[in-house]
């Protein structure tokens, strides 16, 4: 099954995202299930999430889903930019709502941790090396 594409390329917010996420060694982008995902060999974060409330699914368009480590989701947790989303929040994935008055730096941040989860040994010397 094909997924519509659910995303505007012309958002800035999204821009910003892409600027942040494809800075990192061999990073590359790809449609799947209709949202931008920003990988290597495996990926490391998702422009847009859901959530699912009373069996429906809720769409977070503007957001950003990473892979964070148990400490920094557990830290992140009381955000009220924060949430768990659907299928992939079990496996340790976070989603973090954005907006025009994102704090950058630390999305950036956010957008490493989750690389240096998923890049292997090697792209993160080369990360550090930089």
């Amino acid at each position: 099954m094909t997924h519509p594409r659910n995303v505007d390329d012309a958002d800035p917010v999204l821009r910003r995202v892409r600027e942040i996420a494809l800075a990192f060694p061999d990073a590359a982008e790809k449609i799947s299930h209709g949202i931008p995902a920003f990988y290597t060999t495996k990926v490391f974060a998702y422009f847009g999430g859901s959530i699912k409330i009373d069996g429906r699914y809720h769409r977070h368009e503007r957001s950003l889903l990473v892979l964070l480590d148990d400490e920094e989701r557990t830290a992140l947790a009381g955000d009220a930019r924060c949430y768990v989303p659907a299928y992939l929040g079990p496996s340790g994935w976070l989603g973090i709502d954005l907006d025009d008055d994102t704090d950058w730096d630390e999305l950036a941040e956010l957008v490493d941790a989750s690389y240096r989860r998923t890049a292997g040994p090697r792209r993160v010397a080369r990360l550090d090396a930089r």
